[in-house]
C-alpha cells in the first residue's frame, strides 16, 4: 500500500514509519520543512499542501498534533493546541475530498479525552462525549474530518488511550522516580488510566488500515486499571517499592490546576469495543505482559 502519514516524526509516528516500511509498504512523510526523498511539504497554517502528492494514495494516517502536556494550559498555548489538530484535519480532509482518485481510508487521529472525566463508567465509541477542555478539543478535532467522511472515504477516529514506550510519554517520565524506587500513586489512585502498548498502537493502526470499521475506535487495551494498580504493577515489574503518593497540590503548582487534573487526577475506564469487534488480537492485554515486554528491550 502506498500511505501517506502526518507526524511521522512523533514517538507513534516514527515507530509506525519503520514497522510499515518494513511490511513492504510505500510511506510518503508529510513535513513541515524542505522535504527530502519519500517526503512532501506541507504548511498548515497558510493551508497549503500538494494535492497531487496524496493522489492516487491508498490509506493517510494524521497523527499530527501539539503535545497536550508540553506545556503549561496558557490561552495561547490552549489554542495552538487546537489550531495543530483542527488546521491539520480539515486540510488533510478538504485535500483528500478534492482527489479524483481517493484514498481507501483516512485514519484521523483523536483521543480518550473526548469522553471527559467518568469516574468508574466504562466508556465505548458509544457512550457519550464528556465536558471540560480535552473533550472540546476532541470533538472539533474529529469534526473537521467531515470533508472527507462526506466524500464517502471511510474515516476512522483514533482515540487513542496512554500509549505506553519507554522511549517517550508517561511512562519515560515515570520510570526513573520507579528506578529510585520513590514512585507512587497520583492522589487518591482511584482514578482509571486506559492504557495501550506501543506495540499494540502500532498494531492497531495498522490493523485498521483493511478492516472493515469506520468512526470512533478507542485505541486502548482490554484491561484499564486505576492509577493505584498502575503504579503497585510497574513497581513489582522493576522489583523497587511503590510507597511514596504524590499529593495532589504538588503537580498543580507545577502543571496548573487543569492540567494536572487532565492528566493526573482523573481519567476514563475506557473499553476497546469497535477494536474488538473487528478481530483485532492484542499482544498485551494485560497491564503486567506489556511493561515486561517493553521493559525487557
Amino acid at each position: 500500500m502506498k500511505i501517506v502519514i502526518s507526524g511521522a516524526s512523533g514517538l507513534i509516528g516514527t515507530q509506525l514509519v519503520k514497522h510499515l516500511a518494513s511490511n513492504g509498504h510505500e510511506v510518503v512523510r508529510l513535513v513541515r520543512r524542505s522535504p527530502k526523498s519519500g517526503e512532501v511539504q506541507w504548511n498548515p497554517k497558510a493551508g497549503t499542501l500538494d494535492a497531487a502528492a496524496l493522489e492516487g494514495s491508498d490509506a493517510v494516517i494524521h497523527l499530527s498534533g501539539a503535545g497536550i502536556g508540553d506545556k503549561r494550559w496558557t490561552n495561547s498555548y490552549r489554542k495552538e493546541i487546537l489550531d495543530s489538530r483542527t488546521q491539520t484535519t480539515a486540510l488533510l480532509a478538504n485535500t483528500i475530498a478534492s482527489l479524483s482518485q481517493k484514498p481507501k481510508v483516512f485514519l484521523s487521529g483523536s483521543a480518550i479525552g473526548i469522553y471527559g472525566a467518568r469516574n468508574d463508567e466504562q466508556l465505548t465509541e458509544v457512550s457519550t462525549h464528556g465536558t471540560g477542555f480535552l473533550a472540546d478539543v476532541c470533538e472539533q478535532w474529529e469534526a473537521a474530518a467531515k470533508p472527507a467522511v462526506d466524500a464517502g472515504v471511510r474515516t476512522v477516529f483514533l482515540r487513542t488511550g496512554i500509549v505506553l514506550t519507554p522511549k517517550g510519554g508517561a511512562l519515560k517520565k515515570l520510570l526513573p522516580l520507579f528506578k529510585l524506587g520513590v514512585g507512587g500513586k497520583f492522589g487518591n489512585g482511584k482514578q482509571w488510566q486506559s492504557w495501550i502498548s506501543i506495540d499494540d498502537e502500532i498494531g492497531a493502526i495498522e490493523h485498521l488500515l483493511t478492516a472493515n470499521v469506520s468512526g470512533a475506535v478507542n485505541l486502548t487495551a482490554p484491561n484499564p486499571v486505576t492509577n493505584a494498580e498502575f503504579t503497585k504493577v510497574l513497581a513489582s515489574v522493576l522489583k523497587r517499592p511503590a510507597i511514596v503518593p504524590v499529593p495532589t497540590f504538588a503537580p498543580k503548582i507545577v502543571l496548573g490546576g487543569e492540567l494536572a487534573d487532565a492528566l493526573l487526577f482523573t481519567g476514563q475506564r475506557v473499553i476497546p469495543a469497535a477494536l474488538n469487534a473487528s478481530g483485532y488480537a492484542f499482544k498485551h492485554s494485560t497491564l503486567e505482559s506489556a511493561l515486561r515486554s517493553l521493559l525487557s528491550k
